[in-house]
């Protein structure tokens, strides 16, 4: 059963992945600057590298931890009796909560951001960017995970589910597409989308500072971190605008992207969260 359902992950991640860089081939909202070919090969590269990371260090003893918390019957989800397509659904809910703090104290926390600053040096925005995780996150990641098993309890399918939608809608909201007003207005209620999350990636640190949802975007709204993107969306941002403020031209050196976590450049967090904002 376990091989069955890492395959369907792997379905899902090559098959999203392939989707949305076709959508954003056919119908990009943003002009592409620079080298398309280039930064896929890099993030591709990138993905390799964590491909690896994964494999060798965090897969086995996270599935191990899984199985024996889920046998000892620990966690919220045990202790509530959930079986079935509830616990599967009540599940990717909360472990979605836990992702918005853990992405939020990724931004908060100095050591932590020090890591997750080289997803944000992409000086753009589109599918590939959702490839773009330092391995040193994602070990951190790992560890922060293996509490949320403990935490909650999620069924080893509940656990597959929420890693497969994490990835599919990381690729959504990274690609370079966007939504009449109309359904962006609607869409945007409950999930992520491509606008919503590309001021996450805005330069303007009012707005990259804020929007910490991955799946459900209502936690940003519910915790006092929503920032709305400008009138007619982000999306139609220059690549100035998009990534972080220094060291543009290394955006792509992968020496300087694998050094990223120890260099000084752009440490500077905000002392409190922006405050909320509509639109």
């Amino acid at each position: 059963m376990d091989i069955d359902l890492d395959t369907g992950k792997l379905i899902v991640f090559i098959g999203g992945l392939l989707l949305f860089l076709g959508l954003e081939s056919l119908l990009p909202k943003r002009a592409w600057h620079g080298q398309r070919g280039h930064r896929l090969v890099f993030h591709v590269g990138v993905a390799a590298l964590n491909t690896v990371t994964v494999r060798v260090l965090i897969f086995v003893p996270l599935l191990l931890w899984l199985v024996f918390v889920e046998e000892q019957g620990w966690g919220l989800s045990r202790w509530l009796g959930l079986h079935g397509w509830p616990e599967i659904l009540l599940s990717v809910i909360v472990l979605d909560l836990f992702d918005y703090f853990w992405h939020r104290a990724n931004h908060r926390v100095t050591w932590l951001w020090r890591f997750h600053k080289a997803h944000h040096a992409d000086t753009a925005m589109d599918t590939s960017t959702a490839l773009r995780f330092h391995p040193g996150e994602l070990l951190l990641s790992a560890f922060a995970k293996g509490i949320w098993v403990l935490i909650w309890g999620p069924s080893a399918i509940a656990w597959f589910v929420f890693e497969g939608l994490i990835s599919l809608c990381a690729q959504f909201h990274h690609c370079n597409i966007d939504f009449p007003d109309a359904v962006e207005r609607q869409l945007s209620k409950v999930l992520v989308t491509p606008r919503y999350h590309a001021a996450h990636h805005a330069v303007d640190r009012h707005f990259g500072d804020a929007n910490f949802s991955t799946i459900f975007s209502f936690w940003d709204k519910l915790l006092g971190t929503y920032a709305a993107p400008r009138e007619g969306g982000l999306t139609t941002l220059a690549a100035s605008q998009l990534g972080l403020p220094e060291g543009r031209d290394l955006a792509f050196s992968a020496q300087a992207w694998l050094l990223e976590p120890f260099s000084q450049r752009n440490l500077h967090l905000p002392a409190a969260d922006p405050p909320l904002h509509s639109g």
